[in-house]
């Protein structure tokens, strides 16, 4: 089972292959091709599964626990359970019975560079992750959704792929050449695609995905019908993140124990936070980068053991754990744990993507809560009102105070806004407002007197003007 508290070195990494700092330098990395994949035990997992039925593999993913790395945290084995059964009499990818694979590689939450990691350098992994589920859930066809900024890993994700099916992973041949033979005769086909995104945030959204890769705007689709009864073309549909998929090759390699031995049990009764997780570190420190660590790992530690402190000798003073829609860490908070329970524990949305921003003592937090604002304003895809409108005015009152000519009520009046639009008060289709909500309300409860002394100034001259 999960250890109580993070205690050292993962004993299992999803990046052995790419070592992350501190098990690895940048100049150690490269891409890794098929024949050294399989030569570093590469594709066992995919045969071990095959030898296995669909619902012993989804058992196994189920009670390993592995939750979604995307940034929701949703337990991946029981999602694939929300699968209707394919029709009786039916194969996969016959009409009336498609089932589709949507593979979230967009990654544009701002400060998160994890998944690019994997798919530049070890794609393989991640497509022996998709070949799993797609046995796992009786899935005909795999999209892939890369952002489309990330022209470097597209590529090297096409050239994996291409090597994937000319050995015989994927398409016609799949499985049944002796690179890849289960040796139980098992008849498994899957096709995948790389599809590019066109940089849209929202699309992030999985039901946005959805629609990107049908070829329409990246609008987020009301639910119910869910993705997993009604998602892609209309069929049912897995939606799961990169790094998940990835981890899926460790759970059928090892066994759900193995994943289980490292991580944490959740310390305030909630499911437990096992496995490694990428993180990647960016801010005011020393060596900011893309590390591997178990899961629960305090933010204290991460900085000052693996980043070489806070940059300048400054002190630290507040933090983003997980993209700018998780919110902020306080100055009094440096020792959150970095686990799935951080949301409930330190007052923030969640642990999102686990990659940390990080703020030095001279960090203006009105201007930081500007420069958020702007960008949600920006990546709001405008189909919601609240959503479309109130997160331009909060741009607005956030602009009017870094610009010193703020009212003594426009605090409260962003703090309404922002508590008023969203998914979960109701408002919205999708959560970009909430986490627009997240990061305006902790940014603002949390640094509040800096907030008020920008509107004080501001008091103070208008009261010498009008005298």
């Amino acid at each position: 089972m999960g250890k109580t508290a993070y205690d050292g070195t993962p004993r299992h990494l999803l990046c052995k292959r790419i070592p992350t700092p501190p098990f690895g330098d940048w100049n150690d990395r490269h891409y890794v091709d098929y024949d050294e994949y399989v030569a570093t035990g590469g594709y066992v997992a995919l045969r071990k599964s095959l030898a296995q039925s669909p619902d012993e593999v989804t058992e196994e993913v189920k009670k390993a626990v592995v939750r979604g790395r995307g940034g929701a945290g949703f337990p991946a084995g029981v999602k694939w359970t929300f699968l209707p059964p394919v029709p009786e009499g039916k194969t996969p990818g016959e009409p009336g019975a498609e089932r589709y694979l949507a593979v979230n590689a967009d990654e544009s939450e701002p400060g998160t560079f994890k998944d690019r990691l994997l798919m530049e350098f070890d794609p393989h992994q991640m497509l022996e992750g998709i070949a799993i589920c797609c046995h796992a859930c009786k899935l005909h066809k795999a999209y892939i959704f890369i952002r489309g900024e990330y022209h470097l890993a597209a590529e090297r994700l096409e050239r994996a792929l291409a090597e994937a099916y000319e050995k015989g992973i994927f398409g016609d041949k799949c499985m049944q050449n002796s690179d890849a033979n289960t040796g139980g005769g098992a008849r498994f086909r899957v096709d995948c695609h790389v599809h590019r995104g066109a940089g849209a945030y929202i699309c992030g959204e999985e039901t946005a995905l959805l629609e990107a890769i049908e070829g329409k705007r990246g609008y987020p689709r009301i639910k119910p019908p869910f993705p997993a009864v009604e998602g892609l073309f209309g069929r049912p549909t897995v939606i799961n993140n990169v790094e998940t998929l990835c981890h899926l090759t460790l759970i059928m390699d090892e066994g759900a124990e193995a994943f289980m031995a490292q991580g944490v049990e959740s310390s305030i009764g909630g499911p437990p936070s096992y496995g490694t997780k990428l993180m990647g570190m960016s801010g005011h420190v020393n060596r900011p980068g893309c590390y591997e660590f178990e899961l629960g790992i305090p933010l204290r530690q991460f900085v000052e053991e693996h980043c070489g402190g806070m940059r300048g000798g400054k002190a630290y003073k507040a933090a983003i754990p997980g993209g700018v829609s998780m919110g902020m860490l306080g100055t009094d908070q440096y020792d959150a744990e970095l686990d799935f329970d951080i949301g409930r524990k330190y007052g923030v949305l969640g642990l999102g993507t686990a990659c940390p921003t990080v703020f030095d003592e001279d960090t203006d937090m009105v201007a930081v809560a500007r420069n958020i604002s702007r960008f949600f304003k920006h990546e709001s895809c405008g189909q919601c009102t609240p959503c479309r409108e109130g997160s331009g005015w909060l741009y607005q009152l956030l602009c009017r105070m870094t610009e010193g000519d703020a009212r003594n009520k426009d605090l409260d009046l962003a703090l309404e806004l922002a508590e008023s639009m969203g998914s979960m008060p109701g408002t919205t289709i999708c959560g970009l407002a909430d986490g627009n909500n997240f990061a305006m309300k902790t940014i603002i409860q949390k640094f509040r007197p800096e907030f008020e002394a920008k509107l004080q100034k501001t008091f103070v001259t208008a009261t010498v003007g009008v005298s």
